[in-house]
């Protein structure tokens, strides 16, 4: 008799590509700032803004330029 095995989730089945040095940054970042506590928009950005991550033009992270990567990467 067969054991069943149940389908898994695999967490980059929609990846076309490896991610780049400053996605696997932004992303260990976000989980840092989440680690942290944050769960709101605005404490991620906060939380980015202390971190070493800065933005695709670079300054500081705000809620539009934020919203506007993670919906480029497919987030």
């Amino acid at each position: 008799m067969a054991i069943y095995q149940p389908p898994y989730l695999d967490p980059h089945q929609a990846r076309l590509h490896e991610p780049t040095a400053w996605q696997r940054e932004l992303a260990n970042a976000i989980e840092g700032v989440f680690a942290k506590g944050a769960s709101e928009l605005d404490e991620l950005v906060e939380g980015l803004n202390g971190s070493r991550v800065r933005p695709p033009n670079g300054g500081d992270w705000t809620e539009e330029n934020l919203r506007g990567v993670l919906r480029e990467l497919g987030a």
